[in-house]
């Protein structure tokens, strides 16, 4: 979005659904940090400096599995239906109620999420005896990391505050203190074979809380 006015916007409002949105100006900034980073959906307009929006979703669906939204005051067929035949996901037209985004990218990552874990996750969850197998191995777990990394796995690719994972965690009561949620994901990461400093499965958000990667 090259308008950093409705990204700032955006930003504050997803913030309050557990996403964390960064901003573009720039294509070509966008693509280099895609090789850095890792991201969970892409929201993209159409009308951007240096690569227009649907040369741009074609680049990126050549080389990387991201879902797309496309968000443009253009609302053309044309452009809707060149967009969708390109691999994007969605096409939402400016203006649009926030509200309708969330929902959106809900349904979408719902999706995406089911694919990703029938195809590569290393971690099945066995609700019924109430066990998380890494591969083949069954993992030595308290309630309170079960619970945990539970929640993480399921919540996958998205950002979970401290005070969510404290409020959706029976184990847990909802007055614990950030700093024993940290203990807890840090007891969890010996467990799965994770590091802080350069994580597979658990990364730290900081000032939010965590994100499941694997």
């Amino acid at each position: 979005e090259d308008d950093e006015d409705i990204a700032l916007l955006l930003k504050d409002y997803l913030l309050q659904y557990n996403f964390e949105l960064i901003n573009f100006t720039e294509p070509l900034s966008a693509l280099e940090n895609l090789k850095i980073d890792k991201y969970e959906l892409i929201i993209l307009d159409l009308n951007l400096p240096q690569i227009g929006g649907i040369g741009l979703c074609q680049m990126i669906v050549q080389k990387y599995d991201i879902p797309i939204i496309i968000s443009s005051a253009r609302n053309d067929v044309g452009d809707k239906v060149s967009a969708l035949e390109l691999g994007a996901d969605d096409y939402l037209p400016k203006p649009y109620e926030p509200r309708e985004l969330v929902a959106r990218i809900n349904s979408i990552l719902r999706r995406y999420n089911h694919r990703r874990n029938e195809k590569q996750s290393e971690f099945t969850i066995h609700e019924d005896k109430m066990q998380i197998y890494q591969k083949d191995q069954v993992l030595v777990l308290t309630l309170a990391e079960y619970e945990v990394l539970k929640l993480l796995i399921n919540k996958r690719t998205q950002v979970i505050s401290r005070e969510y994972i404290a409020n959706n965690c029976n184990s847990i009561s909802w007055e614990s203190s950030d700093r024993s949620i940290d203990v807890l994901i840090g007891r969890i990461r010996k467990i799965i074979g994770d590091s802080s400093k350069n994580p597979k499965f658990i990364k730290s958000i900081r000032g939010v809380g965590y994100k499941f990667l694997a």
